[in-house]
């Protein structure tokens, strides 16, 4: 039998030892062979009996646990067997906590052995109170958006919903001894980073060769960055391709709008915070990926991750929170519902990588596919090859170039030549208005575009 996470095998006993008996203790337990080498190839040792008295009492005397020694035999050879169980409080060797992962043996430190400690104690990072925040450090705005999601769900009652900004809390499980707890403050805080940096998503643009040619960072309440974040998504990041059935307009996005909100809800909800690290999306013209620091479940792989599993959210608080505003459901279908979203789609399923600690989806565009007759659009032919339709430009770039050569043109000509949605065109002309760069001379129609 090769080692794993439950077995070692020494060849002899050396104190240091002491430390793998309280990485099994502070795991999920084991035993530990003394007089095998690595290959599991019992080797024996002479002073067997006299261990079986020494390493019980040294287990005691600096671990201050009990295990179980017994000498066996093989042959002429004797070795012992050492069981470890798996203890509910943290166990430490001389001030330093080991923790048995796989094969290895780890020293806890930092942001692990806060987590570690957490965990032990039967609490998470959102679930920590913050007592220098206050309730009138929260948002209304915050409040008022998730009154109104919760209500839409149906998963708060109505009367809970009238309560006051304090009582709600209460009532969510957000408090603590009196003082918020972090989930509260990530939630409902204005300026979440004011508890925790990197509290924020980058989401940016790249080309083939991995460039960065425009990016984003969101901040706000969590809420928040949930709908600035899939506006962006869906307005500046991706095309859309425009067809028509009779005179209703229909946009199908190169990513599934549902797929990407939901892989965007778990990566807010499972992230950890304590990090400090922000949620990272990565915009190509054939993909996307969503990066966030994280784990999963001690055990767990990719493989269990796809298939129907309990719902153990890493941030339980945060996840509960989402799960009453109607974001994400709580039987752990998350991955399931992804994948189901971009099947509807006629979507490639998306790539899911698990590198410890981070973890990514990527969904890849594939062929757009639609049953409906795509009208083309005819488009003065100077604009068409002046005005190159690459990702090297940005969309202000394409807008800008489009209406310096026609400032004339008209809306609809200037989606077929950036790719953009409506919604998406609405929100750069707006930009640039609002940045004073572009204004509108008469009326709609008959009028035309002045660049300032």
């Amino acid at each position: 039998m090769s080692e794993d996470q439950n077995i070692e095998y020494k060849e002899s006993w050396r104190d240091e030892y002491l430390k793998w008996i309280c990485g099994f203790a502070n795991a999920h337990g084991g035993k530990i062979f003394i007089g095998v080498d690595d290959s599991g190839k019992i080797t024996g040792i002479e002073n067997a009996d006299k261990l079986l008295e020494e390493i019980p009492n040294k287990v005691r005397d600096i671990l201050g646990v009990m295990i179980d020694v017994n000498v066996l035999r093989s042959g002429e050879l004797k070795y012992l067997e050492i069981i470890v169980d798996p203890y509910p409080n943290p166990i430490n060797y001389k001030g330093q906590y080991h923790y048995r992962s796989g094969s290895t043996k780890q020293e806890l430190k930092g942001v692990a052995l806060d987590k570690f400690l957490l965990q032990k104690y039967g609490k998470h990072w959102d679930g920590i109170p913050a007592p220098r925040f206050k309730i009138g450090d929260l948002s209304e705005q915050a409040f008022a958006l998730f009154r109104k999601l919760a209500f839409r769900s149906k998963r708060v009652s109505n009367d809970v919903l009238e309560e006051n900004n304090l009582n709600l809390l209460e009532k969510m499980k957000l408090l603590e001894g009196g003082h918020l707890k972090r989930a509260a403050i990530l939630l409902f805080h204005p300026d979440p980073e004011e508890l925790v940096t990197g509290a924020y998503i980058k989401v940016g643009f790249f080309n083939a060769d991995h460039l960065l040619l425009y990016q984003d960072t969101i901040y706000g309440h969590l809420f928040e960055q949930v709908e600035k974040t899939m506006d962006l998504l869906l307005t500046k990041y991706q095309k859309a391709l425009i067809s028509y059935k009779g005179v209703s307009r229909i946009e199908t996005y190169m990513f599934p709008e549902e797929a990407l909100r939901e892989a965007l809800l778990n990566a807010i909800a499972h992230k950890d915070y304590a990090s400090c690290i922000p949620i990272q999306i990565s915009v190509y013209e054939d993909k996307i990926m969503l990066w966030n620091k994280g784990y999963l479940p001690p055990t767990w792989t990719i493989e269990k991750l796809l298939q129907k599993h309990s719902s153990e959210p890493y941030n339980p608080d945060i996840a509960s929170a989402f799960f009453r505003a109607g974001h994400i459901e709580s039987w752990g279908q998350g991955m399931q519902k992804i994948i189901t979203e971009c099947k509807k789609e006629n979507k490639p399923e998306p790539l899911f990588a698990y590198d410890a600690p981070g973890f990514t989806i990527t969904f890849e565009a594939g062929t757009v596919k639609t049953s409906e007759k795509t009208v083309e659009k005819t488009v003065e032919k100077t604009v068409e090859k002046t005005v190159e339709k690459t990702v090297e430009k940005t969309p202000v770039t394409l807008i800008l170039e489009a209406i310096k050569l026609n400032p004339s043109i008209s809306a609809i000509e200037l989606q077929r030549i950036t790719g953009l949605t409506r919604r998406g065109m609405e929100w750069n002309i707006q930009k640039l208005k609002k940045e004073k760069k572009l204004e509108r001379i008469g009326a709609d129609k008959g009028g035309h575009w002045r660049i300032i």
